[in-house]
Formats: structure tokens, sequence, C-alpha cells
């Protein structure tokens, strides 16, 4: 049975501790010493363990994909409904104008996160857009992110 991670108070320097029923109190720091221990063990075993905030479904890796936008996609607020969808989603990235009138950027994060916003590409964009096709390439499974946020690149 896991500690509910509820604190009771300190008694004379004695470390706080998580009540596991009205007669058992073990020190917090003794049950977070034991989930680093089941983590290594999870490890070990093949288990991937994630840190909050990069939640991925199983077998959801990592990947990467340039992408450039045609039709009316500049002064739309294309790049910042981009940007927008693309944070909503835990994506990573950039998105520019080029002097083509197009958008172009790149995605990175989970496979069906990137699926989503490659549809939200090609088929919404923001209010006032007219998107005639999006082109995908460069696409590639990574290891891990090449940026900590999603900018929009002047």
């Amino acid at each position: 049975m896991l500690p509910e991670l509820g604190v009771c108070p300190s008694k004379g320097g004695t470390p706080r501790c998580a009540t596991v029923s009205s007669r058992c109190e073990i020190p917090v720091s003794a049950g977070l010493a034991g989930l680093g221990l089941l983590l290594a063990f999870l490890s070990t075993l093949g288990c991937s363990v994630r840190a909050p905030g990069l939640s991925m479904a199983e077998g959801d890796s990592l990947v990467s994909v340039d992408y450039e936008v045609f039709g009316k996609v500049q002064g739309v607020f294309f790049r910042k409904y981009t940007q927008a969808e693309g944070k909503k989603l835990g994506l990573v990235g950039w998105v520019r104008n080029t002097d083509r009138g197009t958008v172009q950027g790149q995605l990175q994060g989970p496979t069906s996160k990137v699926r989503h916003m490659q549809e939200w590409l090609e088929t919404k964009g923001s209010p006032k857009s007219h998107i005639e096709r999006a082109n995908f390439n460069n696409e590639k499974a990574i290891l891990k992110l090449d940026y900590s946020d999603f900018q929009i690149v002047k």
C-alpha cells in the first residue's frame, strides 16, 4: 500500500511524513526513495518512464517534420495561430513567412501530436486564411527535441 501524500506535522525535528493508516507513518523522504527505486527498476525492464508534461501514448515516438503552407496565409495571423495551436498540442518548433508568400517551419514532438498539427495546417489555419495546400518533408524520428518552445521567426 502506497502512502497518501498528505503531510503530517513535524514532531521534535523528525522528518515530515505521509500517513498510510491511523497507526503507521512513513517519512516522505522514504516514500520518495521508494518511488525512485521503482522507476529505476521499471527502466531496467525496458519500461519507458516519462516526466510529467510530456505524456505520450504508448509507442508514440518523437518526430521532426518541415512544412510549407501555400495560399492566403500571410497578413491573416497565420503564424500567430500556428504558434498557439502548436503550443496547445505541446509541440516545439518554429514558423515564419517566406518571400514567396508562403509560411514555413518545423514541428517536433510526439508523432500523434505532429499528425494532428499537420492536419490543422492542411485544413484549418487561421480564421481568415485560405489554404491551397501544405507540403511536409524531411520527416525523421528523433531522440530528443531540438527546441524548448514554439517560436515565430521574423
